[in-house]
């Protein structure tokens, strides 16, 4: 999706970095090559946090030192702040380029083959351990929202995601062919037409590019800094359809308090695609044939592929219908109204513990697995920010309303409503009506308090 234009009538032009991103179609020579810079990045991030990891243990046996002669555990992590220093980017840059050494001329190093890539693969592998120390730091300082961030790991070959990133020269040639330092002309699989006419018009400047593998394929993510039209008021089209409540579920990936079409009602539910479930069985064959293969073997590496492949389409699918669902949203309605969904609760393992174990274990890891393919999260972050580019409003209602459990015809609320009810029926007036239909009509009555 490009930048807005003519989405209101007093448009507000805005600056913001967009990423635009593209299926690669590289030859053997170049998709070699993309290999060995996401192998680059990849050493030259596990070195750097090789480095930090070196200097905070020194840091630790210090405050250990310190705390063994008396001095408090707070004053002597203090003293220690001040005689131990973890490295940061250029700390570390500049005492590899004394030990890196250089095949060119025979002199053997810890890297002597680094002139074969892009040194923007390892300077910004170095800005990736930088920033992964530092929300380390910040998680367990408390400054830092979401879940608890773990002490960084090392990448591993094979289970890392091969990634790298580029700055410098970056162009798209033509709207076919995209020029990447070092690389030079890759062909794009799709057209990079919209950026290129944003380039020539001087409405984009790239930034950067990251080269990433997903399955069988590279793409590029060119992040470009945009001058866009965001709307600052919703279009009469939008103001016309005013609120929908969006009630985010597995039989229905979304159950809307007005329907998509004005004209048909049916779309009032948007169907799950259940992309997973669909590519269970040939997912499930090439498990098993990756099972049967002796490891390291190259009918293992084929079949390794093969699962990834497969894995990815599913990624890409589940993509491509979120993308289509929160884009009509944003676009159609001037306000959307969604619940505060617990992801990680809700799929909470139903194992318990030995002394007190858990029912229905199967089901449950049935239905986790559904909640995960739904991708629930995914599908609010897309609204976040596509509710900003189009003008419309977002508004997340508590994650304690009884939505489902509420009649939308007249407020009363059922004490208890099996899962398996998919039909809400009121006792005190008589209303029927799919539960999850109720449920967003709810979500839209409580968006409005």
């Amino acid at each position: 999706m490009g930048p807005l234009r003519h989405y209101r009538e007093n448009p507000m032009q805005q600056t913001v970095l967009r990423a635009y991103r593209y299926a690669l179609d590289p030859t053997p020579a170049q998709a070699d090559m993309l290999a060995s810079h996401a192998g680059a990045a990849r050493w030259a991030y596990n070195h750097a946090l090789a480095v930090k990891i070196t200097a905070h243990k020194q840091w630790k046996q210090l405050v250990a030192e310190l705390v063994e002669t008396g001095i408090p555990k707070a004053e002597a992590r203090k003293q220690a702040n001040q005689q131990v220093k973890i490295p940061t980017k250029p700390e570390i840059q500049k005492a590899l380029n004394q030990v890196k050494g250089d095949s060119r001329k025979g002199i053997d190093g810890l890297c002597p083959w680094h002139h074969e890539v892009s040194t923007y693969a390892f300077q910004s592998a170095f800005e990736d351990a930088d920033a992964a120390w530092k929300n380390w730091l910040a998680s367990t300082k408390g400054e830092r929202k979401g879940p608890q961030v773990g002490y960084p790991k090392f990448k591993v070959k094979g289970k890392s995601r091969d990634s790298f990133r580029l700055y410098g020269t970056i162009r798209l040639v033509g709207y076919r062919r995209l020029f990447l330092p070092r690389i030079k002309e890759v062909r794009l699989h799709g057209s990079g037409k919209e950026l290129a006419r944003l380039v020539e018009r001087g409405d984009a400047v790239i930034q950067s590019v990251t080269v990433s593998r997903g399955g069988h394929r590279w793409y590029a993510s060119v992040l470009a800094k945009v001058t866009m039209v965001i709307p600052d008021t919703p279009t009469k089209k939008q103001q016309t359809r005013g609120m929908v409540g969006v009630d985010l579920g597995v039989k229905a990936l979304a159950a809307l308090s007005k329907p998509l079409n004005p004209d048909d009602p049916a779309t009032a539910l948007v169907p799950n695609a259940r992309h997973l479930a669909a590519a269970e069985r040939r997912l499930k064959k090439a498990d098993r044939a990756l099972s049967r293969k002796t490891k390291g073997s190259n009918r293992r590496i084929k079949a390794e592929r093969r699962v990834a492949k497969l894995r990815h389409q599913v990624a890409v699918r589940r993509a491509s219908t979120i993308h289509q669902v929160t884009k009509r949203l944003a676009t159609e309605f001037a306000t959307i109204a969604i619940e505060d969904l617990n992801i990680a609760g809700m799929t909470r393992s139903a194992k318990g513990t030995i002394d007190a174990p858990g029912k229905n274990v199967r089901a449950k890891a049935g239905l986790n697995r559904n909640i995960l393919d739904a991708a629930l999260g995914e599908f609010r972050r897309q609204l976040e920010y596509k509710t900003a580019w189009y003008g419309s409003q977002l508004v997340v209602v508590d994650r304690w309303l009884p939505s489902s459990k509420t009649c939308s015809a007249c407020g009363t609320v059922k004490e208890t409503l099996r899962l398996s009810d998919r039909v809400f029926v009121c006792d005190a007036c008589g209303m029927r009506l799919d539960r999850d239909l109720n449920a967003a009509r709810n979500i839209e009555a409580a968006a409005r308090l």
